[in-house]
C-alpha cells in the first residue's frame, strides 16, 4: 500500500506534463458538436493526439530519469527493489496508453457519453480487482498483482478504441498536421497554460499527501494513511462517476444561453451536491474507524484529529464540484495568480505544520490553503465573471446548506453515541449502527434540505408525481 500509494504520487507529478491540454480542448469541442461540423471536431482531435504524443514522449524520458533514484528513495524499505522496479514501471507503461491512443475518447466526454467511458473502465476496474483479490488469497504474489494493472489498462483500450470506431465512424485523424493546426486554433495553447497552473496546484492539494507523509512521517504511515484514502477514494469516485458525468451536458448549456436554466441546474446541482457530501462525511465520521478495526485491527486507526481534518477536507472537494464545472464550462482559468496562492499556502504551511504535527499537520495546510481559494474566491469569480451576478445571492442560499448539515452532524452525532450497538465487535453490529445511524439522518437532511432549500424544490419539481404527493401529506 504505501509503495504503491508513493509511486502513483510520483506518476502524478509526471502526469502533470499533461499541461491540461484535455480541459482546452474540451471546451473548445462543444460549439462544434452542437453544430455538427465534423471536420472541425476532426482537426481539434488531431491536434490533441499530436500535443498528447509529445507529452507521452516527455513522461516517458521523466519516468526513466526518476526511476534513477529509487535505490536511494526507498532504500529504508524492506521491499526488494525488483519488485519497486517493476511496480513503477508497469504503472507507466498503464498511463502512457492513454496519451499515444486512448485521445480519442476526448470525444466522447464532450459529446455528453462520457458513461461509455465510465462503463467499460468501470467494469474492467471491477473484474480486475475480483481477480487481484483471488490471487492475492491463492499466490500472494506482487508480480502477478501488478501484472494485472497493466494486462487490463490493455485490454480496456482495445474495447475502448472499437466503440469510439462504432460511434463515430467519420472521425479521421492525421497527427502529422500537428504543426498545421496549432497555428489554426492558438487559443488552444494559450487556455492551456492557464488551466497547467491550476492544475499544478491540484496536484499539490490532492496527491501530494502520500509524498508529504513519506517526507515528513514515514513509509509505514503511508500505508496506515493509505488505508482511509483508499476507502474515500473509492467512495468518492463512485460519487464523482454519478455527479460529474454532467460536465459536458453544463458545457452545451452555457452554450445555449439561457440564463434563467443555467441558474436553475446551477441550484439543482449543488443541492445534490451538498445533500451527497454531507451523507457521506457524516457517514465515514461514524463508520471508517470501526470499519479499520475490524478489517486491519485497532492499531491501524488514526487519531481523532487525523480523521476531522481530513474529513473537512472531503467535505470542501465534495462540495466545490459544482462551481468548478461551472467555471470550466465558461472557460474560465485566467486567476492564475489564486492558483499560485492556494499552492504556495499549502505548501509553506504543509512543511512547517508537517514537521511539527505529522499527518495532521499535512491536512491543517491544505485545509487553510482550501477556505480563501475555493471556499470563497472561486464562487465570486464565477458570479461575478460567468453569471454577473451579485455573490450575496450564493452566500444566501449556501449558508442555508452549511447550518442544516451542521445542525444534523451535531444532532445525529450526539444519538448515536447514545445507541447501545457497538459497530467495532463486529461487521453485523456495524451494519445495524449504520443502519441506525446512517438512514435517519439521510432523511432528516434531506427533508430540511427540502424545506429550505430551492435547489431540492427545483429537483423535485421536475418529478410531478412526488410534487403531487408532497402537496397531499
Amino acid at each position: 500500500m504505501g509503495l504503491t500509494g508513493t509511486l502513483l504520487s510520483i506518476l502524478s507529478f509526471l502526469n502533470l506534463a499533461e499541461l491540461g491540454i484535455g480541459a482546452a480542448i474540451s471546451i473548445f469541442l462543444y460549439k462544434p458538436l452542437q453544430a455538427n461540423k465534423k471536420t472541425e471536431m476532426s482537426e481539434l482531435i488531431s491536434l490533441f493526439g499530436y500535443i498528447y504524443q509529445k507529452i507521452g514522449y516527455i513522461i516517458a524520458a521523466g519516468g526513466i530519469i526518476v526511476s534513477i533514484s529509487f535505490p536511494f528513495i526507498f532504500k529504508n524499505t524492506s521491499l526488494n527493489i525488483c519488485i519497486i522496479y517493476y511496480t513503477f514501471y508497469c504503472y507507466l507503461c498503464a498511463s502512457l496508453i492513454g496519451y499515444f491512443i486512448n485521445y480519442r475518447q476526448i470525444l466522447l466526454t464532450a459529446d455528453q457519453k462520457n458513461y461509455v467511458v465510465t462503463a467499460y473502465f468501470q467494469t474492467a476496474s471491477i473484474i480486475k480487482t475480483l481477480i487481484q483479490i483471488a490471487l492475492a488469497l491463492y499466490y500472494k504474489n506482487l508480480y502477478l498483482w501488478i501484472t494485472l494493472e497493466l494486462i487490463f489498462s490493455i485490454l480496456s483500450c482495445i474495447i475502448l478504441n472499437t466503440k469510439i470506431n462504432q460511434e463515430y465512424p467519420w472521425l479521421q485523424t492525421n497527427l502529422k498536421r500537428g504543426k498545421e493546426l496549432l497555428k489554426k486554433y492558438p487559443k488552444v495553447l494559450a487556455m492551456t497554460r492557464q488551466i497547467f497552473i491550476h492544475r499544478l496546484k491540484d496536484f499539490l492539494l490532492n496527491r501530494s499527501d502520500e509524498i508529504m507523509i513519506f517526507a515528513f512521517v514515514s513509509l509505514k504511515m503511508v500505508a496506515y494513511y493509505g488505508n482511509y484514502s483508499l476507502i474515500i477514494t473509492k467512495i468518492n469516485q463512485l460519487i464523482a462517476t454519478v455527479l460529474n458525468s454532467v460536465d459536458a451536458g453544463i458545457g452545451n448549456l452555457v452554450a445555449e444561453g439561457d440564463k434563467e436554466k443555467i441558474e436553475k441546474v446551477f441550484w439543482e446541482l449543488m443541492a445534490i451536491r451538498y445533500f451527497f457530501s454531507g451523507v457521506v462525511v457524516f457517514s465515514l465520521y461514524q463508520l471508517i474507524d470501526p470499519f479499520i478495526t475490524l478489517w486491519l485491527g485497532s492499531n491501524y486507526v488514526l487519531s481523532h484529529t487525523v480523521l476531522t481534518l481530513l474529513l473537512i477536507t472531503v467535505f470542501i472537494m465534495q462540495t466545490r464540484g459544482v462551481i468548478d464545472i461551472f467555471n470550466h464550462a465558461y472557460g474560465q482559468y485566467a486567476d492564475v495568480w489564486a492558483a499560485w496562492t492556494e499552492g504556495g499556502i499549502n505548501l509553506i504551511i504543509t512543511v512547517i505544520c508537517g514537521t511539527l504535527w505529522g499527518i495532521s499537520g499535512i491536512l491543517l495546510g491544505k485545509i487553510v490553503s482550501l477556505v480563501p481559494i475555493i471556499v470563497i474566491w472561486k464562487p465570486y469569480y464565477l458570479y461575478s465573471e460567468g453569471f454577473k451576478e451579485n455573490i450575496k445571492v450564493y452566500w444566501k442560499e449556501v449558508g442555508k446548506y452549511y447550518i442544516i448539515f451542521s445542525i444534523c452532524f451535531l444532532c445525529f452525532n450526539l444519538i448515536s453515541s447514545a445507541l447501545p450497538v457497538s459497530p467495532a465487535e463486529s461487521f453485523k453490529s456495524l451494519l445495524i449502527y449504520s443502519l441506525c445511524t446512517i438512514i435517519p439522518f439521510a432523511i432528516c437532511y434531506f427533508l430540511l434540505l427540502l424545506y429550505y432549500s430551492k435547489g431540492m424544490k427545483y429537483i423535485i419539481n421536475r418529478f410531478s408525481f412526488i410534487k403531487k404527493f408532497i402537496r397531499r401529506t
